[in-house]
């Protein structure tokens, strides 16, 4: 073979080789790994019948704090001092909206308590609750470990027009997942999700008696 055939040669091999490696490129980007999406909390809340609404005190909920870490849609692993989202699995609404919708339908499940104004109503209360959630979170004593959920939120009860903060408390759960698998987290933050709310209600149901 002639130096000038054995150069076409090659550049017909490089260039063949140049495009599969683009169409493989192409076929791995089109092809994502999959992502699994999640939910926890209670269902949207219902409509509060107003005969017993206007017994029960009314009580406006303020924007709720999420820490930036777990805002969105990843859901937040803790090793020690590092920090990872879990791979393979999302919220399927952000993590705030989802907390959200499940402290109001704690609150709607129980109107002889207290009358929550949630984010999607029009209302007017002397009194607001304010709620910042400062630890959202799967721990895990070491890589691969069961993790335990931990959510914490800090709550204060309002009162207006003086902007007043007549009480407030810190509230801490800790709820281990059964196994070191997705659903079982998952299943983890919506236990520890809804004693949170749990505890919430009751304690703002004390607040306004």
């Amino acid at each position: 073979m002639t130096g000038a055939s054995f150069t076409r040669t090659a550049l017909k091999l490089a260039s063949a080789f140049a495009v599969t490696a683009a169409l493989s490129g192409c076929a791995l980007l089109s092809t994502p790994d999959p992502v699994q999406t999640y939910r926890f909390g209670g269902e949207a809340p219902e409509v509060v019948n107003s005969a017993v609404a206007a017994r029960t005190v009314a009580v406006a909920l303020r924007r709720i704090d999420f820490p930036e870490a777990s805002k969105g849609d990843r859901i937040l692993g803790i090793t020690g001092t590092e920090a990872a989202y879990i791979g393979g699995a999302r919220w399927i609404s952000p993590a705030e909206v989802l907390f959200n919708d499940a402290l109001e339908a704690t609150f709607a499940s129980r109107p002889d308590q207290v009358r929550l104004i949630g984010r999607r109503e029009v209302g007017a209360s002397t009194r607001v609750l304010s709620l910042d959630v400062t630890t959202f979170e799967a721990r895990y004593d070491y890589a691969g470990a069961v993790p335990t959920v931990v959510i914490s939120a800090r709550a204060r009860m309002v009162v207006l027009p003086e902007r007043s903060v007549t009480s407030e408390q810190v509230f801490t759960v800790r709820q281990p997942a059964t196994e070191n698998r997705v659903s079982s987290i998952v299943a983890a933050f919506d236990i520890a999700t809804r004693d949170l709310n749990t505890q919430l209600l009751e304690w703002t149901a004390g607040e306004t008696d």
